[in-house]
């Protein structure tokens, strides 16, 4: 199906509702989208008012699942995306701030991985901060309490981000392509202003932390200095590099600009496999990649191929512009990387020669 048939403007609960009286089994699934928007429109709100809304939300706590400092705009995220999912037909949650999967409804179809608060290091300093959910139907059994979520991301039947930006967008896909909302802050409400996202399959823009450089794998270093190297190397082109902090203010930009985006593993202690995990990160920007045409892999294979093992696994993640991810793949590929180079920043690259 297609979501063209409907206006530049239109309400997301109309556009939901358009899907399900075409497909009634996506009827619980668009339900779970209504929920985490209604409780993005809350958090907006509060992340809106910053320092006026009373409190300080870059205030640290304790650590979450994962060994990060909390802080308490993530707590309250958590909190609100968990009691919209608790209206839902939501019976598991994976979520960055809980050690276990979260048992919300018994009986429940669905599924959710969730990033409640992406980019809180951002907070405090009026950056852009997000939400990443992907939706699963439920595996679990007594004997493998976790198997909604250990399946690979090919079984998400929709997944979603949202940016609280200048403007809070929530960008969505339900399988049949990639939109883009926003939130009409007078109403409180999300309308379609992008009903069809189609990335360019090249552009002249990465995004990587060049502070890890020294880190890098051979690979990643060869592909960064070729880039660098700009027309005068062997990818013959002028690029501009983008990093914002922020997994989703990086992928919209990506999904509206194109380019490609890296956060890779690298040789420090815990970042063999980088840090952004699995189920609530890569799985879902995978999927809405894939819906618009683009591409996401862990430099070599593709995300949606890959199941999990623990909620809160990490993946190596690269996704953008289709052909700007292959050239990455090269350079993960079978030839020898090192061979003929000259130190990081040098002169020679992988693909001269």
């Amino acid at each position: 199906m297609s979501m063209g048939s409907l206006e530049i403007g239109s309400r997301l609960d109309a556009c939901l509702a358009l899907a399900v009286a075409a497909d009634p089994a996506l009827a619980d699934v668009a339900a779970v989208i209504a929920a985490c928007a209604e409780a993005a429109v809350d958090v907006s709100e509060v992340i809106g008012r910053g320092a006026l809304g009373g409190g300080d939300l870059a205030a640290q706590g304790e650590q979450n699942s994962d060994g990060d400092v909390q802080k308490a705009l993530d707590v309250l995220a958590h909190e609100r995306f968990t009691e919209a999912l608790r209206g839902a037909p939501v019976a598991e949650v994976a979520s960055e701030e809980a050690e276990g999967v979260m048992l919300l409804n018994a009986g429940a179809p669905l599924a959710v991985a969730i990033d409640p608060l992406d980019g809180s290091s951002n907070i405090g300093v009026n950056m852009a901060v997000g939400s990443i959910f992907g939706i699963r139907p439920v595996g679990s059994t007594p004997e493998n309490p976790i198997g909604s979520f250990t399946s690979p991301g090919t079984a998400q039947l929709a997944a979603g981000f949202v940016t609280y930006g200048p403007a809070t967008s929530l960008v969505v896909t339900l399988g049949f392509g990639t939109q883009i909302y926003t939130l009409d802050r007078a109403e409180r409400v999300f309308r379609l202003t992008s009903p069809a996202i189609e990335v360019v399959p090249a552009a002249k823009e990465y995004a990587i932390n060049a502070s890890n450089a020294r880190h890098w794998d051979t690979p990643v270093k060869a592909y960064i200095e070729d880039c660098l190297a700009g027309s005068d190397g062997p990818l013959d082109k002028d690029f501009n590099m983008r990093w914002l902090g922020s997994l989703v203010a990086d992928a919209q930009r990506v999904l509206i600009r194109g380019g490609v985006f890296l956060y890779p593993g690298d040789n420090r202690k815990g970042y063999a496999q980088g840090r952004l995990r699995l189920l609530y990160e890569a799985a879902p920007i995978a999927m809405l990649m894939e819906q618009a045409g683009a591409a996401a892999t862990d430099g070599a294979n593709r995300i949606l191929d890959i199941g999990a093992t623990g909620i809160h696994e990490r993946v190596p993640l690269v996704f953008g512009s289709t052909e700007d991810v292959a050239v990455v793949a090269k350079y993960y590929g079978g030839r020898n990387p090192a061979a003929g180079r000259s130190p990081l920043f040098g002169q020679r690259g992988l693909m001269r020669g």
